[in-house]
């Protein structure tokens, strides 16, 4: 993956760890800057670790069924003697 696609991996996952997150201590009833700073911190935390299981998963030769990323497949060998 290029790294402009890392990127992206790492912003959605944090963009929506951090709605979730901030959401929920809103309903739990707190103020909101504390919301606010509990979910970039948790959201950044969630964001680093998924991507960095992602990319060492990508890098053991894994596929990713949900993502649709797969390891780059070894070209077949066309000179094999039969």
């Amino acid at each position: 993956m290029k790294n402009a696609s890392w990127i992206r991996v790492f912003l959605i996952a944090f963009v929506g760890a951090f709605v979730v997150i901030a959401g929920a201590h809103l309903l739990r009833g707190r103020p909101l800057e504390q919301s606010l700073m509990e979910g970039l911190l948790w959201s950044a935390i969630a964001a680093t670790i998924f991507t960095a299981a992602r990319a060492y998963r990508l890098r053991k030769g894994q596929a990713c069924a949900i993502c649709g990323d797969a390891p780059q497949a070894p070209a077949p060998d066309l000179k094999r003697n039969v």
